[in-house]
């Protein structure tokens, strides 16, 4: 694309665009590394014997990943989305020999610390950046392959990683893993990724001229004045609440039923890769029956499947259905609640309003593994798992009760500047 030329639209920008989803892959994969095996190291490598204490690297990510989120949206603009970018991958690159040399459990943690400020800037900016090329007319598309690919990574490394546990150390496979995935997602957004600020900037002139108001602002309309974004925040914190069950108890619960190695890596590839594969039709049919009716369905089906797994008492074949219909539900919800939130705010706002909302999603990440951990430890896996799926199901009735809008599109998507002021002065 020239630079004196500025067009929003998937295909005007595909080689950056696709560039994005193929680095997203990456930043999925990062974190897939751990999710079927490193609960497993807490138990055979540390002597951890505690549920909660295992999913103290739970508790972690997912609070650092929730603040990092919060930056993201709130630096965005000043900084430039490249740069935050690139910052994301620089900051998972330590956590490879951080997990190979760790000493204690406390080092796997704070690697973990690390994980999360990757996970939240990195994939923040996939997201954004995404949004910024494509224009309004194809946002819940674009979502839909963002968090599609994300999600696949997850869902590939957690199967490869459970399955060569079962013949190499497990701790060996993810430190060794991370190594060649931070340096290939460092590389790639530092030399062949472009900001997308004209494209903000384009965007916005069908919108006014008005500035975008204070983060301040955004974090309080986000959070519990506006109705559909208080909606939207509340689940996606229940969403993530319910993937830091999956994630981390998962597979504690199967492997004290019995489970092998290869049954909890297939439980655990299973549930992203479902999840995965689905956002691309739900973030096409989002684009075309609304937003609304997809978060309600998808939350409900997700605490069906919560239901399944806890009735399941363990047992390999339940918990794969349960994981396929977790992967349906979530699949509806993920891409959807981001379009949701942008269609909500203007052009110049969306990079702050994704940043709060992405805060209160991950903030379930910290919720759910403290609640799954405690409760668990308390009085077992099933009523663990049973009190998430009420949680769940709540949930999606509060999204039902909201009354909900469509932010009229402002810019025609095939639309585009031939100005170079605009494209000279985008960071780089």
């Amino acid at each position: 694309m020239p630079h004196t030329q500025v067009t929003l639209g998937l295909r005007a920008n595909a080689r950056q665009f696709w560039l994005l989803v193929a680095i997203n892959a990456l930043v999925g994969a990062m974190v897939g590394l751990e999710r079927s095996v490193l609960p497993l190291v807490g138990e055979e490598d540390f002597g951890l014997t505690s549920t909660s204490a295992v999913l103290s690297f739970v508790v972690a990510f997912g609070l650092v990943k929730s603040f990092a989120n919060l930056a993201a949206g709130g630096l965005a603009e000043s900084t430039g989305r490249k740069r935050l970018l690139v910052i994301g991958w620089l900051l998972a690159v330590p956590v490879a020999p951080m997990i190979a040399l760790a000493p204690s459990w406390g080092l796997i943690v704070a690697a973990n610390l690390l994980l999360g400020a990757n996970q939240g800037l990195a994939w923040s900016m996939t997201v954004n950046m995404k949004i910024d090329l494509v224009g309004p007319r194809r946002r819940g598309l674009a979502l839909g392959f963002n968090e599609s690919a994300g999600y696949l990574g997850v869902a590939a490394t957690a199967f490869v990683s459970g399955a060569l546990a079962a013949a190499y150390a497990p701790r060996t496979v993810i430190w060794v893993g991370a190594a060649v995935i931070a340096g290939a997602g460092f590389l790639a957004s530092a030399l062949l990724v472009r900001d997308t600020a004209t494209h903000v900037a384009l965007e916005q002139r069908g919108h006014g001229d008005r500035a975008a108001g204070s983060f301040r602002s955004m974090v309080a309309r986000a959070t519990f004045r506006d109705p559909v974004l208080r909606a939207c925040s509340q689940a996606g914190l229940v969403n993530n609440l319910n993937d830091a069950l999956a994630w981390g108890l998962a597979p504690l619960y199967l492997a004290a039923n019995g489970a092998s190695t290869r049954e909890i890596a297939a439980v655990a590839a299973v549930y992203p890769a479902v999840w995965g594969a689905g956002q691309l039709a739900a973030g096409w049919l989002s684009d075309h029956v609304g937003r609304k009716p997809l978060i309600v369905a998808g939350m409900l089906v997700q605490g069906a499947a919560l239901g399944v797994l806890a009735l399941g008492n363990g047992s390999f074949i339940p918990s794969l259905l349960a994981a396929v219909l977790l992967g349906v539900g979530t699949a509806l919800v993920y891409p959807t609640l981001i379009a949701a939130v942008s269609d909500a705010v203007e052009p110049r706002e969306r990079a702050q309003a994704v940043g709060v909302y992405r805060f209160w999603r991950d903030a379930g990440i910290v919720v759910g593994a403290l609640l799954a951990g405690l409760t668990a430890d308390a009085f077992g896996f099933g009523p663990a798992i049973a009190i998430v799926a009420g949680l769940t199901a709540a949930s999606g009735l509060w999204v039902a009760a909201t009354g909900w809008r469509r932010t009229p599109i402002a810019l025609d998507s095939g639309a585009h500047a031939g100005h170079a002021e605009l494209a000279r002065r985008a960071p780089r």
